[in-house]
């Protein structure tokens, strides 16, 4: 009778413990996402479309945290240096892998510091420019440029972001002279080139689908290997006449390095799923953004594989180092 009850007990004991255990299971509480860019930009437009989605699946609040500046590095650092629990992950751009070869000192390893979950998406940026400007088709702006050199200025979301390595790809393969200008982000470099005061951009699709329908702002190329769903009629920069000038924008989400393995593959899969449901596949088509996943061991395979392309291409451009 004392061998039954004391088992009796054990069984009670442990079924006792299942709910505080299934309430320590990931994720238990608000999840941070920090978007190294300000609000408006293509990178936290994306964040918040696939965050909505994951936050039901996950049954936790994801919080958007958008920390800009220092072209992304300022967020960077934030996510290298947070505890390494899921609960503060990073969504950025390409931007992520141009840092190590545009500032001279990093507080942080761009490879080292960070585990990637997954690319979330491949994006073309566009080229736009403002109707007041007279120019209306890429072979014009060239022919602007080279007969105007050091005149024309083209507008970037930082020093070094994946717009500023866009252009610089650009303006090396059209062999064109134009300065960058850099803004804090996409929103306020489009409000510059509405308004005339910067020449060009090339913007991700997100922020000037709008303004471009509207006609407040002209397409004259994107940088793209393939042109864009949302743009079908606007050339690639390659088929406008400027070969060897194709960008791969993407966005995807990383966590702190030493995060556990099964968090970043909850996250992982997480991921994978929002983008399968009709809402966001939507809200992608709307952005002319393609979905776009690798598993994280991929996605850190690919990171330092680019990191060392995008040195190759800073080195060329003769781009500035910051320190």
């Amino acid at each position: 009778m004392t061998l039954i009850h004391a088992t009796a007990l054990t069984v009670l004991a442990f079924a006792a413990s299942l709910p505080a255990t299934a309430q320590q299971a990931y994720p238990n509480k608000a999840i941070r996402v920090i978007v190294p860019f300000a609000a408006g930009s293509t990178t936290d437009i994306i964040a918040r479309a696939i965050t909505d989605k994951m936050s039901q699946s996950m049954g936790q609040p994801i919080v958007v945290d958008n920390r800009g500046g220092a072209s992304g590095t300022i967020g960077q650092a934030a996510v290298a240096t947070a505890a390494p629990d899921g609960y503060t992950i990073m969504i950025h751009s390409s931007s992520h892998t141009v840092s190590p070869s545009t500032f001279a000192k990093l507080s942080f390893d761009t490879v080292n510091d960070f585990a990637g979950v997954t690319p979330i998406t491949s994006t073309p940026n566009v080229l736009v420019i403002a109707p007041s400007k007279n120019i209306k088709t890429l072979p014009a702006l060239l022919a602007y440029a080279k007969a105007n050199p050091g005149k024309m200025n083209f507008a970037s979301a930082g020093q070094g972001s994946a717009t500023h390595l866009n252009a610089e790809k650009f303006k090396m393969a059209a062999k064109i002279d134009a300065l960058n200008i850099p803004f804090k982000g996409s929103a306020e470099a489009v409000t510059e080139v509405l308004a005339g005061r910067v020449d060009y951009y090339f913007s991700p699709i997100a922020p000037v689908i709008g303004q471009i329908k509207e006609g407040n702002l002209l397409a004259l190329a994107v940088g793209s290997p393939r042109r864009a769903s949302a743009l079908p009629d606007v050339p690639t920069t390659t088929e406008a006449g400027v070969p060897g000038s194709e960008f791969n924008f993407w966005i995807g989400m990383m966590a702190p390095a030493k995060t556990p393995r099964d968090v970043v593959n909850r996250l992982h899969d997480e991921v994978v799923k929002a983008l399968a449901t009709p809402e966001v596949k939507e809200r992608f088509l709307k952005l002319g953004a393609d979905a776009w996943t690798l598993s994280p061991e991929q996605f850190d395979a690919y990171i330092k594989e680019e990191i060392k392309s995008n040195a190759v291409l800073v080195k060329a451009a003769g781009l500035q180092v910051a320190n």
